[in-house]
């Protein structure tokens, strides 16, 4: 299966060496896994604050290749589709999921080696299990009130 993100042609590990409002649009984009976390509904529980992932997926997520089906146009189709941004983390990356490059590098800390990055190969984040690959359920198909039955466990 071929990656739908460029990652060639990019400084070798440039997200060590600078800050994250100073990425190219192309490394931006490249720090996503690939993992399709980001387009999990998500549940916040509004008196820990605390936020969980759920199994039901975004209607635009491909389960298979964990993109968005439509990511150049997904607003068309998802208005409220939240564009992750180095002008945004501050009010977005605390629900982003606890393995996401975004997230970890708005709070400091490395990437994981399964990190396509890292790794080289686009498909290590789904030999290391942290991908949502073959594990979701349609949001057509599950009602927003039964979405807590769906909660996942997510590695620190």
């Amino acid at each position: 299966m071929s990656d739908p993100i460029k990652r060639s042609g990019l400084s070798s590990r440039f997200w060590e060496r600078k800050p994250l409002k100073d990425l190219s649009e192309l490394e931006w984009e490249a720090l996503c896994d690939g993992c399709g976390k980001c387009c999990l509904n998500k549940l916040e529980f509004e008196d820990t604050g605390e936020v969980e992932l759920t199994r039901v997926a975004c209607r635009l997520l491909d389960d298979e290749s964990c993109h968005c089906a439509h990511y150049e146009n997904r607003h068309q189709f998802v208005p409220n589709c939240i564009v992750l941004r180095p002008d945004n983390l501050d009010s977005h990356a605390y629900w982003m999921p606890k393995t996401c490059a975004y997230r970890l590098l708005w709070e400091g800390r490395p990437l994981f080696d399964w990190h396509p990055l890292i790794s080289g190969d686009p498909q290590s984040v789904h030999r290391a299990g942290v991908s949502v690959r073959g594990m979701t359920v349609s949001e057509f198909d599950i009602p927003e009130e039964e979405w807590e039955h769906y909660i996942i466990e997510e590695p620190s």
